[in-house]
């Protein structure tokens, strides 16, 4: 057994025009699958861009918001999850800050919610 914290705080991303992000790499699988932890401060925002590969994003803590390419806002809460296939462009941002976990590479199949 392996412990470890996955919310360091490793690297700031400025990349897309994002304010307040910061990411820790946490895991690598086989082929393209990457998990990694995001952390967006209050009034952060990760930059529109295009989803270099799927994405599943995690919220874990905190709230905000999400956006596709029509720029209209969706609101995220802990507990909430997103999907963006490959290509799909997006953005999204907190008032008051959120950490989600991100899930990229291979497509992932999401399992309908038990009845």
């Amino acid at each position: 057994m392996r412990t470890f914290r996955f919310d360091r705080a490793e690297r700031p991303i400025p990349a897309y025009d994002s304010i307040g992000l910061v990411a820790t790499r946490i895991a690598a699988g086989d082929g393209r699958v990457r998990l990694t932890c995001l952390t967006v401060e209050a009034g952060g925002v990760i930059g529109t861009h295009q989803a270099p590969s799927s994405q599943m994003f995690l919220v874990t803590a905190g709230a905000g918001w999400v956006a596709g390419a029509d720029g209209v806002r969706a609101a995220v809460h802990a507990g909430d999850g997103v999907v963006w296939d490959e290509g799909e462009v997006h953005t999204s941002g907190t008032d008051g800050g959120l950490t989600a976990l991100v899930i990229e590479g291979a497509p992932l199949t999401l399992f309908d919610p038990a009845a």
